[in-house]
């Protein structure tokens, strides 16, 4: 393997805290309404690593491929296998995210199956988080949100978009039928829960751990 010095950013001993610590979710939990139109689910404290490389290299694909199980995605998408996902940021970079706790060696099996390939790998876990978004009312609170067109013709499952919301930005995935997950800044997190508990007001909004 290449001279690159990897280091554990999630020492075990130290217990983590998410962006949206202290917003208090996890008292929410179970107190919204079965009814509610939307049901939020903080899903905290994953592995994000940011990929780049030249994915019309056959070398690199087969390489994330082989240290994933996981092909490279094409333009506005991503892909996923049981807890991680690997999403198309721009033509040559990605986002890969892994289960908490995991990303120290996956950036290992990573580095290992593209030695000699000029590469860039940064672990970026604990500067955002995913807000993952459930109901029959998920898309038109994202539709008061932001002006991009989110109907299905155009925003199928499997796409992911960066674009603005309310009066920040992040990137908004489809994930399932009625499943939507946003990638937030750490510095938004706040703004954004803000946002979201006023927009959902007149769909009920409830909180899953």
């Amino acid at each position: 393997m290449s001279n690159v010095n990897v280091y554990k950013q999630r020492p075990d001993a130290v217990r983590g805290e998410s962006p949206l610590f202290h917003a208090g979710l996890d008292e929410l939990v179970r107190k919204g309404k079965s009814t509610a139109g939307i049901t939020l689910r903080e899903k905290k404290l994953l592995g994000h690593l940011v990929l780049r490389g030249d994915a019309k290299d056959p070398a690199f694909a087969g390489g994330v491929h082989q240290a994933t199980g996981l092909e490279l995605p094409v333009a506005l998408t991503l892909v996923a296998n049981a807890d991680s996902s690997l999403q198309w940021l721009a033509p040559d970079e990605w986002l890969l995210i892994v289960p908490g706790g995991s990303e120290y060696a996956v950036e290992q099996k990573l580095r290992a199956a593209l030695d000699g390939q000029h590469i860039s790998l940064v672990n970026v876990s604990g500067g955002q988080t995913l807000l993952e978004l459930s109901g029959p009312k998920v898309r038109e609170l994202l539709m008061k949100s932001s002006s991009y067109d989110v109907h299905p013709s155009n925003f199928p499952v499997g796409k992911a978009v960066g674009t603005v919301f309310a009066k920040s930005q992040l990137v908004i995935r489809h994930t399932g039928e009625d499943c939507w997950e946003l990638l937030v800044r750490r510095s938004f997190a706040d703004y954004i829960w803000l946002w979201l508990q006023d927009a959902s007001a007149e769909y009920g909004l409830a909180i899953k751990a």
